[in-house]
């Protein structure tokens, strides 16, 4: 294969066809995505996520405070509710509409993705004919013994059954391939090259059955590529812990609180090389408060970073740990008190697909999750007119307004970007199932306490790299389902989750093609800076990258870090999906204000509630069509 060809490959050139919807049919009768019968969004390689042509309007708006789209085409299109956003929330806002008013309703979802699903992104690689799918953003169903009757209806409604993951996951896969974690200090950080096995930190522990290190600390501190003083003070984190804090034990609880992870880092364990802070600083990936420089001692202690083990050095000061998910039972692998796998291959994608399947019948086969997860949609079903449910990809919300006094209106007039031309759509109500902290710049007449609540809002940044390899004999060699990399862009990579569903087999030997998948929630470069400031730092940079800028350094982490004569990027590497998420996981509680009904328009999505869970993004959409009731 020629360096043009392949270059081409792994950008996603060659399966570009169909990448937008094409020029809308004069009739004004409906705006569909005329797709190709190539269309099929989850096999884009490239830059995926906040993909280019998804964000730009929004931005226009936001960033630019452009108020005015240009002159809308009125189209001939009415219904009963138009919802913004196609990500669980979304659907799920649809899906209870139908549930609550009848099949008959007619409803049209509008996203400015390519893709319908948001975070919940599918990623599927071909990796010489073998399919291999894995997921771009929402990762796992969480906390599944809490979910309430809503959630537990919908996905039995839906076709899902929790028990099914207890033998779809393999949780002996690592312990069967003697996997464990390890950590990767690369050249241009660190000074060289070097695979330590051992993960200085509890991140891996959401890995169930990953296989705990069996390294000595000292012997692991001792191959680190740090200086003698780094070595020293990497120890003393370590064996740090509640017993180094001079204060009564009735006091810790109170202390963990109110102190800082870098303060105790710093002014009670003398940390200062800037290489073990760098460790300790990202130890903590996608922990959704931020970079452990911004985090109390207690928040921590939830996210498991470097020289953390709630289990062992802070009893006191959690008293039970029962609120602790880090809190690992004794043996040879890594195990959560509520173990970590309900996944599904593509993540919560599936959880998408299920909802769009039970309201678009044609759209694919498959009745529950073990059918649907190699079911190929045809997204050309998505739009017809015949539907009671439509989804309008490649369609960026721009303007909602009541069509008179909200108190008194009788519908919503939405305006919408498609294919660089505005058009307009009426529906009796509308659910707002967007970022929230965009609602303020497309619902102009907000009241002014909700104004603020909204706009106060912001997003942790997240990217999550999927890489189609040939094959995974480097990472079995090294021993590692998980590697630590706190010099790279990606600060973890880990083999997909071992699970198989349906006739979807997860890779067998390590000569079967995978999927690796490199993960990070890039931090500011100044530490101690206010999260939310490193936030809009990150925001920028991340968006600023081109897709070549993440192929390089996912071409220097990877031939870095594994063996040479069993890795070779440009014969091993088939394919590579960078999802970034510029706006990741909430940030911040828009509380009753923020997310209380405006005349015949209500919000949803998980922002609503401050945490990125299926089941608050779900419940909100519960919530929000309920209040279009009233």
């Amino acid at each position: 294969m020629s360096d043009i060809t392949r270059r081409n490959f792994v950008n996603g050139t060659l399966m570009a066809a169909g990448a937008s919807v094409l020029p809308i049919v004069g009739t004004g009768q409906a705006v569909m995505a005329a797709l190709t019968p190539s269309y099929y969004p989850p096999t884009r390689t490239g830059l995926r996520g906040s993909h280019p042509g998804s964000n730009e309007h929004a931005h226009a708006r936001a960033w630019g405070g452009q108020s005015n789209s240009g002159a809308p085409t009125a189209l001939n299109e009415e219904y009963d509710l138009v919802v913004v956003g196609g990500g669980i929330s979304g659907l799920a806002a649809a899906y209870f509409y139908q549930q609550e008013y009848g099949t008959d309703k007619k409803v049209l979802i509008l996203d400015n993705h390519d893709d319908f699903g948001g975070h919940a992104k599918r990623n599927e690689h071909n990796i010489d004919g073998d399919i291999r799918i894995g997921f771009g953003g929402s990762e796992s169903l969480e906390g599944t013994r809490d979910y309430d009757e809503v959630m537990l209806n919908l996905l039995k409604d839906i076709g899902v059954d929790l028990e099914l993951f207890s033998e779809a996951y393999d949780v002996d896969f690592y312990k069967r391939h003697n996997l464990g974690a390890s950590t990767y200090f690369n050249k241009r950080i660190f000074g060289e090259d070097k695979v330590v096995k051992h993960p200085f930190c509890g991140y891996p522990a959401f890995i169930e059955g990953l296989l705990r290190s069996k390294l000595p600390m000292e012997k692991a501190v001792e191959q680190t590529p740090l200086s003698k003083k780094g070595k020293e003070q990497l120890m003393r984190v370590l064996k740090g812990g509640e017993h180094v804090i001079d204060i009564p034990k009735e006091d810790l609880k109170e202390y963990i609180h109110t102190h800082s992870y870098f303060d105790y880092l710093t002014n009670t364990l003398g940390v200062d090389d800037p290489l073990v802070l760098r460790m300790a600083r990202h130890t903590s990936i996608d922990y959704t408060e931020g970079g452990t420089d911004t985090l109390s001692i207690a928040e921590v202690l939830e996210s498991g970073p470097l020289g953390i083990d709630p289990s062992i050095s802070w009893k006191n000061a959690i008293g039970d740990g029962s609120d602790q998910k880090y809190l690992r039972k004794e043996g040879d692998t890594f195990s959560l008190k509520d173990p970590y796998i309900h996944h599904f291959p593509d993540g919560n994608a599936t959880i998408a697909r299920l909802l769009v399947k039970k309201m678009i019948p044609n759209v694919g086969s498959g009745t529950n999750a073990q059918e649907i997860i190699l079911s190929k949609f045809n997204y050309d079903e998505l739009d017809k007119p015949s539907n009671n449910v439509r989804i309008r990809l490649d369609s960026t919300v721009v303007n909602v307004v009541h069509d008179g006094p909200p108190h008194n209106a009788s519908g919503v007039y939405i305006n919408y970007i498609n294919n660089n031309k505005t058009y307009q759509i009426k529906a009796k109500g509308v659910v707002m199932a967007c970022y929230n902290m965009i609602i303020p710049h497309i619902v102009p007449d907000l009241p002014q306490d909700q104004y603020v609540a909204l706009r106060s809002l912001n997003k942790v940044p997240l990217q999550l790299s999927t890489i189609g390899v040939r094959n995974w004999r480097g990472m079995k060699e090294l021993g590692i389902g998980m590697v630590m990399c706190p010099g790279n862009m990606h600060q973890a990579v880990n083999l997909d989750f071992p699970v198989s569903i349906g006739d979807y087999e997860y890779t067998k030997s390590p000569d079967d093609p995978c999927i690796l998948h490199m993960r990070s929630a890039p931090l500011g470069e100044t530490i101690g800076a206010p999260a939310i400031e490193q936030f809009k730092e990150v925001r920028y940079r991340m968006l600023g990258l081109t897709f070549d800028d993440y192929e390089q350094e996912i071409r220097e982490h990877l031939s870095g870090m594994l063996p040479k004569e069993l890795f070779d990027f440009d014969r091993d590497v088939q394919s590579i999906m960078v999802n970034r998420w510029a706006h990741g996981y909430s940030y911040g509680d828009p509380g009753d204000i923020g997310r209380q009904p405006f005349g015949r328009i209500t919000i949803a999505n998980s922002d609503a509630n401050d945490t990125s869970l299926v089941q608050s993004a779900i419940g909100q959409a519960y919530r929000a069509v309920k209040e279009q009731m009233g």
